[in-house]
This record gives C-alpha cells, sequence and structure tokens, in this order.
C-alpha cells in the first residue's frame, strides 16, 4: 500500500483496486482509520482526536489530489504524492 502523505507521524496510504466508496487510510501511533474522501466522514477505526482533526483538515485541502489518486489505484497505478499538512 503506497504511502501518499505523511506529516506529523501521520501516515496517508491508498490501496490498490480497492472497493468504493473511494477512501484512504491514515495511520497514527499504531492506529488506522479509512476515511471517505467525498465526506470526510470516518467509516472504519478511529484515530485520537488531535489526529483525525488534522487528518480532516489536510483531506479538505487536497481532496482533489486525493480523488485522482484513488482513480489511479483502481487502474492499478501509482498514486501521485500529496503534499503534507503545514
Amino acid at each position: 500500500m503506497p504511502t501518499i502523505s505523511m506529516f506529523y507521524g501521520i501516515f496517508i496510504r491508498m490501496y490498490w483496486d480497492e472497493h468504493a466508496p473511494p477512501h484512504f487510510h491514515a495511520e497514527y501511533g499504531g492506529v488506522e482509520a479509512v476515511i471517505n474522501i467525498q465526506t470526510l466522514e470516518f467509516v472504519k477505526g478511529k484515530l485520537p482526536r488531535g489526529a483525525a482533526m488534522l487528518v480532516k483538515e489536510w483531506a479538505m485541502q487536497h481532496r482533489n489530489e486525493l480523488m485522482e489518486d484513488w482513480n489511479l489505484c483502481e487502474k492499478l497505478q501509482m498514486p501521485n504524492k500529496i503534499a503534507p499538512l503545514e
């Protein structure tokens, strides 16, 4: 699973050929969550509150790039790196 971004100890990843709806995985401190790209809702797992807020802020800023990466992964192509949250 490629890591597409990393910031403040949070790893953002996408799987190839993943099931709908479009989503990404966020991992922090050994726990993982799955976040819907369109709604930014956590659909599986959870992160500590501060990390969850950072992930949502980052995803709002990069929603179009996340969808582009989702489309690449569906075609079994390597997703692009996305700038970290600053």
